[in-house]
Parts: structure tokens; C-alpha cells; sequence
């Protein structure tokens, strides 16, 4: 039985964001399952810092499908839960289902991760009170303002949330992820067993 893991997503969610968890649980032996508000296809996009640029810029990126609808998740189902950046978070962190299964990962202490600008949606949730996480610096007022500590480094690991600032940081966090990931895949099938 492959265990089912979570990749939240919305238009202009941003493309390694997305495409390298997605992967990477995949390599690891577990189902990825993009979400987005509705079962669709989804535009992704590519952020960059450019030479000359105060600002981040956009380009497009690949389309990713949404195979299933927030309101269509049974949060019991999955083993852990991503947070891709981009602008995307910011738009969809007002979806009630979405909010919904947000907390329930940490009410339950699974396995979570965010990158970039995904820190708006647990935030949002109001799951951040007390817990450290890295974002992007422009987020760290998001994740203040919802009672959040912020690291002002690469990466974070505070108990089951694990956290990155960029996408150029996957390989310096995924690891820690993984490896929540495998110890909850371990729970549920003794579980499973039980």
C-alpha cells in the first residue's frame, strides 16, 4: 500500500516548489497527491530575484494537475502535508476545506512542510502560535502577526514542521521531511496492523 501524502497547490503555485516534493515522495515510495480548490489543471510559475529587479520576477511555468478538491479530503487518509510557495498561498488561504485540513496535520502532529510563500496558509489557519519557521523575508510578517517565530536561516525543523525560505533550499530540508514522513508511514502501518 503506498501512503498518500499531500502537495497543496493553486494557480501561479511556483514550479520547483511544487515539481521537487512532488518527486521527491514519489522516490521515497509514497502516492503524491496535488490539491488545489478544485480538481483541475493548474498554472505554475518560476520566481526569480533578476539583476536589476527590487522586486521578485515571474515567468510561467509547466501545468500541474489538481487530482483531487480540498473539499474532497479526508485528512486521515494522507501521511503528511506540503505547503508550496509562489503566489498561489496567498489566494487560496481563505478556503474553509483548506484551512480545515491545515489543522488537522497539526492537531495531529504529522508531517509537515513548507517553502517560500506557503507559510501564509498555516498561518492563516492559525497554526503557527509559538512555532519557528523559515519563509521568505516578505512573509515574516505573516507569520509574526499569527504569533510565529521566525529563522532567518535556509531552513527549519521544529518538531514535525520542517521549513525553507526559497526553492534553491529543497536539498538542505527535504531530508528532515523524508524523514518524518517514513517514521509516520512506520505508525500507520502498525496501525494498519493493529
Amino acid at each position: 500500500m503506498l501512503h498518500k501524502v499531500l502537495i497543496v497547490i493553486g494557480d501561479a503555485t511556483e514550479t520547483v516548489d511544487t515539481l521537487y516534493p512532488f518527486l521527491r515522495v514519489q522516490e521515497e515510495g509514497f502516492q503524491a497527491v496535488v490539491a488545489g480548490p478544485e480538481r483541475r489543471r493548474y498554472n505554475m510559475v518560476m520566481h526569480e530575484h533578476t539583476a536589476g529587479w527590487d522586486i521578485t520576477r515571474e515567468w510561467e511555468g509547466y501545468k500541474i494537475d489538481a487530482e483531487i478538491a480540498f473539499r474532497d479530503i479526508d485528512p486521515a487518509e494522507y501521511a503528511g502535508i506540503f505547503f508550496s510557495g509562489g503566489r498561489a498561498p496567498e489566494y487560496i488561504r481563505e478556503d474553509p476545506d483548506l484551512i480545515r485540513v491545515t489543522q488537522y496535520f497539526f492537531e495531529k502532529n504529522k508531517p509537515i512542510a513548507s517553502v517560500c510563500h506557503g507559510v501564509e496558509i498555516p498561518a492563516r489557519a492559525g497554526c503557527v502560535k509559538g512555532r519557528r519557521m523559515s519563509c521568505v523575508p516578505k512573509c515574516r510578517f505573516d507569520l509574526e502577526v499569527c504569533g510565529g517565530i521566525y529563522e532567518d536561516a535556509p531552513f527549519c525543523v521544529d518538531g514535525n514542521l520542517v521549513s525553507a525560505m526559497y526553492w534553491n533550499h529543497h536539498h538542505l530540508y527535504m531530508k528532515a521531511w523524508i524523514g518524518l514522513l517514513e517514521a509516520e508511514r512506520q505508525a500507520m502501518q502498525q496501525r494498519d496492523a493493529a
